[in-house]
C-alpha cells in the first residue's frame, strides 16, 4: 500500500484528500503544519507527498527547498488556491512534480497521485530495511523482528520504533519523540510517550538480555 503524507492546515481540505486519496487504496498520514510536515518527512519513508503552498508557519515551497536540498526525491504534488501561471510555474521550478489548484475534484487528485507514483523511478538506493544490533523493520512490509523472530506491534508502537532505528545512538528527547511520532506539540503533563516507550522496550528485549532502548535520565530515551 503506497504511503502518502499530506501536509495540509485546512480541516476541509484534509477531510477532501483523505477521502480521495484513501478511497484508492493510499495510507495518508496528515501534517498540520510545515514544521511537522519537515520533521515527519525527515523521518519516515514515503512514496509521495501532497503540500499545501500556505501554512499557518512555512510557505510551501521552503518545505519543499529543505526537501530537496536534503537529498529527498520524493514526488511532491503542490495544492494550492494560487492558480495563476506564474504561481505553477514557481511550484514546478522549485523542485515539484506537479501542481493541482483548489477546489479539485476527488478523482483528479486520485489520478495525478497515481500517475505520480508510476512516474516514479529509483535514482537512488532506497532504504527497505532498518537494522540496529538485532532488532529489524522491513520497511515494505511494516514488519518488525528481533533475532528473527516477529514481533506483535501495534501501528503506533511500530511509528515509535521506526522513528528511534532511525536515530540509532542519539539521545532523544520526550519532544523530539512526541513530534516525530505523533506529529502535536509536546505536553509535558502526559505521560504518553513514557507508556509507550515502556510497553515498546518489554516487546523487543528477548528473555534474559539488556533492552535495546535505554531511559537517559532527565533527557529522554536512546536506542542502540
Amino acid at each position: 500500500m503506497p504511503k502518502v503524507l499530506s501536509v495540509e492546515d485546512d480541516e476541509l481540505m484534509i477531510q477532501e484528500i483523505l477521502s480521495a486519496l484513501s478511497e484508492s487504496g493510499y495510507e495518508v498520514d496528515v501534517a498540520r503544519c510545515g514544521r511537522d510536515g519537515i520533521a515527519r518527512v525527515m523521518a519516515f519513508t514515503y512514496d509521495l507527498v501532497t503540500l499545501d503552498r500556505t501554512l499557518p508557519d512555512l510557505d510551501g515551497l521552503t518545505i519543499l527547498a529543505t526537501m530537496r536540498d536534503a537529498g529527498i526525491d520524493t514526488p511532491v504534488l503542490l495544492v494550492s488556491s494560487m492558480s495563476n501561471v506564474d504561481e505553477r510555474v514557481r511550484g514546478l521550478r522549485a523542485g515539484g512534480d506537479d501542481y493541482l489548484t483548489k477546489p479539485f475534484a476527488r478523482e483528479e487528485m486520485a489520478a495525478r497521485a497515481e500517475v505520480l507514483l508510476r512516474r516514479k523511478t529509483p535514482v537512488r538506493n532506497v532504504e527497505t530495511c532498518l537494522q540496529v544490533g538485532e532488532l529489524a523493520f522491513d520497511l515494505l512490509k511494516r514488519q518488525a523482528s528481533h533475532h528473527g523472530e516477529a514481533l506483535d506491534l501495534q501501528p503506533t508502537e511500530l511509528k515509535l520504533l521506526e522513528y528511534m532505528m532511525r536515530h540509532p545512538g542519539q539521545v532523544l528527547t520526550r519532544t523530539m519523540i512526541f513530534e516525530g511520532v505523533w506529529g502535536c506539540r509536546f505536553d509535558p503533563g502526559t505521560n504518553l510517550i513514557d507508556v509507550h516507550v515502556g510497553r515498546l522496550r518489554k516487546k523487543v528485549s528477548a528473555a534474559g538480555e539488556d533492552p535495546q532502548i535505554h531511559t537517559v535520565r532527565g533527557s529522554g530515551y536512546i536506542l542502540s
